[in-house]
């Protein structure tokens, strides 16, 4: 009895002291509100949502694995985000905006600004940065990104609530922030296409449908010894230099585009990819998830020739490839591509 009595005591103390920490501070709180569009610590950040006045929105959630997802379909680029995280730790107010250009600014946030909300992990009770109970997830704030000052400097920001805006910057730094607050879903996105380790990779097969006496099939046993098979010839080799094995199917642990292109009209679409592949690129992992990419060939510029003097029919840095199920249609490089396009020769002794 006299120990729950105690607790009661206690539980009262805390609420009181708390209330009267709130009240002390609450005036300052709603002053600095206004203008306090930092966030202190990014680490317990768990969420953040972007719409613009076309309602084009981005909603980026962090994953158990620290990772971030986006729009629930896809994982958000890493570096974009984490971008995003040091642009929000970083933020100053320059100057309010003055009174002459408060309604021209007001007017053209109206019609042009991104609303940002921030949900982060707090606790219910929080006292002395020691006593920290009942944590949970909590929209923390809610501004607007306006368009940026003519000096490239400055961005229009607005609290929500707020009767007047700001110009925010991050000091020392020369250019706007409001770019880093997109709206476009390809931006986030990340651009990886293949990100699997040794161990989780059963196979990979490459085909070269106008070459297909150089396709072959990559057979990983146990993480112990490759298994090299001529698609052809339907054969094992049984002489092949391993270490060009393993370095070829290793490099599938990064392997990232340069562009989405889904934006292409159709009709070039198709007609780029209407051809036979260039490239049928098959990796099964051990799970027997199957991840099946084609490339296709990128038309050279009209009127460009070689050294000898022959035109250039093809892209000689870069083509495209369709991935994700053939949802997405992407520009690829080959200096990274060649790293797991070899064709079969590649890896066989030299007579």
């Amino acid at each position: 009895m006299k120990k729950n009595l105690l607790i009661i005591i206690i539980g009262l103390v805390l609420a009181i002291v708390a209330g009267i920490l709130a009240i002390s501070n609450s005036k300052s709180t709603l002053r600095e509100e206004s203008r306090n569009f930092a966030i202190s610590d990014t680490s317990n950040v768990t969420r953040i949502f972007l719409v613009d006045k076309s309602n084009r929105s981005v909603d980026l959630q962090r994953l158990a694995n620290n990772s971030w997802s986006l729009n629930a379909k896809f994982i958000a680029q890493k570096e974009s985000v984490d971008l995003l995280l040091k642009t929000m730790f970083k933020l100053d107010v320059m100057e309010p905006v003055s009174d002459a250009a408060h309604n021209t600014v007001i007017r053209v946030m109206a019609s042009s600004s991104v609303k940002v909300e921030i949900y982060q992990m707090v606790y219910r009770i929080k006292l002395f940065n020691k006593i920290r109970w009942f944590q949970h997830e909590k929209l923390t704030k809610v501004y607007y990104v306006g368009h940026t000052t003519q000096s490239n400097i400055g961005t229009y920001m607005l609290m929500d609530g707020a009767e007047k805006p700001y110009i925010v910057y991050i000091p020392g730094f020369r250019g706007s922030v409001a770019s880093r607050y997109r709206t476009f879903e390809k931006d986030w996105r990340t651009h990886s296409i293949f990100k699997s380790r040794l161990m989780d990779i059963e196979s990979v097969m490459i085909e070269f449908p106008a070459n297909p006496e150089q396709s072959y099939k990559v057979v990983n046993h146990e993480d112990r010894y490759f298994e090299l098979i001529s698609l052809n010839k339907q054969k094992a080799i049984s002489h092949f230099d391993t270490l060009k094995v393993l370095n070829m199917i290793t490099s599938f642990k990064k392997i990232n585009f340069e562009a989405i292109l889904n934006e292409l009209y159709p009709q070039k679409r198709d007609s780029l990819t209407a051809g036979p592949p260039v490239h049928i690129i098959t990796l099964t992992r051990k799970s027997q998830e199957k991840q099946v990419v084609r490339t296709y060939y990128k038309p050279g510029l009209p009127g460009e020739i070689n050294y000898k003097g022959e035109p250039v029919l093809h892209d000689r840095d870069r083509f495209y490839a369709l991935v994700n199920d053939g949802q997405d249609f992407v520009l690829i490089q080959y200096y990274v591509f060649d790293k797991i396009t070899r064709p079969l020769d590649y890896f066989l002794p030299e007579d």
